[in-house]
């Protein structure tokens, strides 16, 4: 009788990669490995999306930087289309960019190719079941990027409320000089002191200045008084 994993049935795995060196690499890599079967391979993201929707494969090992389609937008076609097909990054390239890139297009998981045959097999095993996989440095950045405060970023007319305040002026006159109510300056200066995480127009003001929100003129005033 069969029991234990020989019971189950193989991951249908299609290994896509433009480097014909580096694609038989994984699929030696992955040959003798009992759960797994390579039905597929790709040479570039087009064939990539292709031989998903005919092979229906449970993963696809999808390198990023390829020909006619990269491994991003073949990555969003897969996963937008009707096959239940997780898509696992395999890649050498661990910009903040390509990752988030990646994992906006639906990848399910990010590795890079450096990982051990071990990492490998159970990534695609982990994958299959979808759970999230990222390779220890990729986890490592976007755990960093996650920490780092979110920029602040001012509306244009709450940089004209805020650079009329640097300029020395009191609610009425900034009202007057931008044609509008006293009452919607105040809102402006609220959300401003929000934004910046301060209470008064003062600490407003030289927040801004750190964070290089004043510009130009505006900027020099403030300085200068």
């Amino acid at each position: 009788m069969t029991h234990g994993p020989t019971a189950r049935r193989k991951l249908r795995i299609l290994v896509a990669d433009d480097h014909t060196v580096m694609r038989a690499g994984v699929v030696a890599l992955l040959a003798d490995e009992p759960t797994i079967e390579i039905v597929g391979e790709a040479e570039d993201g087009r064939a990539a999306v292709a031989l998903t929707e005919r092979l229906q494969p449970d993963v696809v090992l999808m390198d990023l930087r390829m020909p006619i389609l990269d491994g991003t937008s073949a990555t969003a076609r897969i996963v937008a289309g009707p096959s239940r097909t997780r898509v696992l990054i395999l890649t050498t390239y661990e910009t903040d960019a390509e990752i988030e890139r990646a994992v906006e297009a639906g990848a399910i998981g990010y590795l890079l190719k450096d990982a051990t045959r071990d990492q490998l097999v159970e990534a695609v095993h982990s994958a299959a079941r979808g759970e999230t996989v990222l390779a220890p440095r990729v986890a490592a950045r976007l755990v960093a990027r996650m920490r780092r405060p979110a920029p602040v970023t001012l509306t244009p007319r709450e940089v004209d409320v805020l650079g009329a305040v640097a300029d020395g002026l009191s609610n009425v006159e900034i009202g007057r000089r931008l044609v509008i109510a006293e009452a919607t300056v105040k809102t402006h200066l609220l959300r401003v002191f929000a934004k910046l995480d301060v209470a008064d127009r003062t600490h407003a003001v030289v927040r801004a200045l750190e964070l290089n929100l004043l510009e130009g003129p505006r900027r020099r005033a403030a300085e200068d008084s």
